[in-house]
């Protein structure tokens, strides 16, 4: 029987997105029985670096191999550099020694040099290697001016197509990310075009009458306008304090804020105490409750610099179409979220320096419920038909398992 690896920061019990997204598919494939599936990843979570995990675990059928890191993440970006490198290094010994002739290697993004390591040790082991990319370094890195990087970016950018290229598969996320694997010189067949997900079971719509979370945090009776998950440096800050600022007390629109993130921090800094009672910050929420905190805002802020368009996909789109309500796109109106919107209806976009229409679009929609209830119908049903889990993990199983890999092939070269 054939043997899947992934290589990934982190996984269960983490809550982090790309330990969720890592989780769901693991455990997918080992219940499908076809291949036995093994994890390596750091004995730490994301968000309880404290927490030190066992170094084995078998989980729903995954064997997960637990390696060592630092704690150094969590004070600046030379620690988190120290940590990817520690990471790095101790996951390469394991996967070194776990890789057998035939095995498949699946490398994620997280540390960004993953997928370098995991192309030396599939090279050496005689493996098959899969990219599975959420973001592209150092191009991230560079726009977000990252001096750590600097003028190693050419290097490491062809050290990474090398990696792309010699790949056997090279999963991406979006369409725009697709063209930039492209461009790097890795052959049309060998990139597989797979969006993240959600699990349209666990996430559904809650109406607002039946939210317990609406009463609970006091926001009956008003227009929510939410943004959910991190905040971090790629997407945002300033269209959404204009936001803030605009809207007046009395006028029933107020801000909620789930998650984290370097620029949640400075949004609650650069806040006045008058602009305060306009807004609310709650902490993630366990995924169990993400049906009632997605389903709570009226309408769903998303972002993201638009000279990040195919480097980075704000995946929190499809927990949004999954609950069933409209999006805000702040960003490049021509761009991958943006189209995506305006294809299935189902929410509207503008430029991130365009704050008057941003304003403007808020208060037409606080307006007209009918309007906001119809788009995330739409949502719902395109979510539905195109990235509910399902449809993502029978896409990697043609994608990662040999077998039907091949036959998939042999389909596509019938037609």
């Amino acid at each position: 029987m054939s043997r899947i690896i992934f290589v990934n920061r982190y996984y269960d019990p983490d809550s982090s997105a790309t330990s969720q997204l890592l989780t769901d598919l693991a455990r997918h494939l080992a219940a499908r029985g076809d291949a036995r599936i093994h994890v390596v990843c750091s004995r730490f979570c994301y968000r309880r670096l404290d927490q030190r995990l066992p170094a084995r675990a078998r989980l729903a059928g995954v064997k997960v191999h637990r390696v060592g890191g630092t704690r150094l993440a969590r004070f600046n970006l030379l620690g988190r550099a120290v940590d990817d490198l520690v990471f790095l290094a101790a996951a390469g010994w394991r996967l070194l020694a776990l890789t057998r002739p035939g095995d498949t290697i699946v490398a994620k993004t997280d540390p960004p040099w993953l997928g370098l390591l995991a192309a030396l040790v599939a090279g050496s082991r005689r493996a098959r290697l899969v990219h599975w990319l959420q973001d592209i370094y150092p191009e991230l890195a560079s726009v977000l001016g990252s001096r750590l990087v600097g003028f190693l970016s050419p290097p490491l950018a062809w050290l990474r197509d090398l990696a792309w290229r010699r790949a056997d598969r090279v999963v991406v996320i979006g369409g725009a990310m697709r063209w930039r694997v492209a461009a790097a010189g890795v052959a049309h067949g060998r990139i597989h075009q797979i969006e993240n997900w959600c699990d349209g079971q666990t996430i559904r719509p809650v109406p607002a009458s039946r939210n317990p979370l609406r009463r609970a945090w006091q926001l009956e009776d008003r227009f929510v306008v939410g943004y959910s998950g991190n905040f971090g440096r790629a997407h945002e800050l300033a269209p959404i304090l204009a936001l803030i600022r605009a809207i007046r007390l009395e006028e029933p629109i107020r801000l909620l804020f789930i998650g984290g993130g370097p620029l949640l921090d400075e949004l609650q800094h650069a806040l006045s105490e008058p602009e305060r009672a306009l807004v609310q910050f709650r902490p993630y929420q366990p995924r169990a409750e993400l049906a009632c905190s997605l389903s709570l805002p009226d309408l769903h802020l998303i972002s993201l610099r638009p000279e990040l368009e195919g480097v980075v996909v704000p995946s929190k789109l499809y927990g949004v179409m999954a609950a069933g309500r409209p999006a805000l796109f702040i960003g490049d109106p021509e761009g991958e979220v943006a189209r995506t919107l305006t294809r299935h209806d189902c929410g509207l976009a503008v430029g991130s320096q365009d704050h008057a229409n941003l304003i403007a679009a808020v208060r037409r929609l606080a307006g007209e419920p009918d309007t906001c209830r119809r788009l995330g119908a739409a949502a719902r049903h395109a979510f539905e038909r195109h990235y509910d889990r399902p449809r993502a993990m029978a896409a990697f199983e043609a994608a990662l398992l040999p077998e039907l890999a091949q036959a998939s092939e042999a389909d596509q070269a019938a037609a």
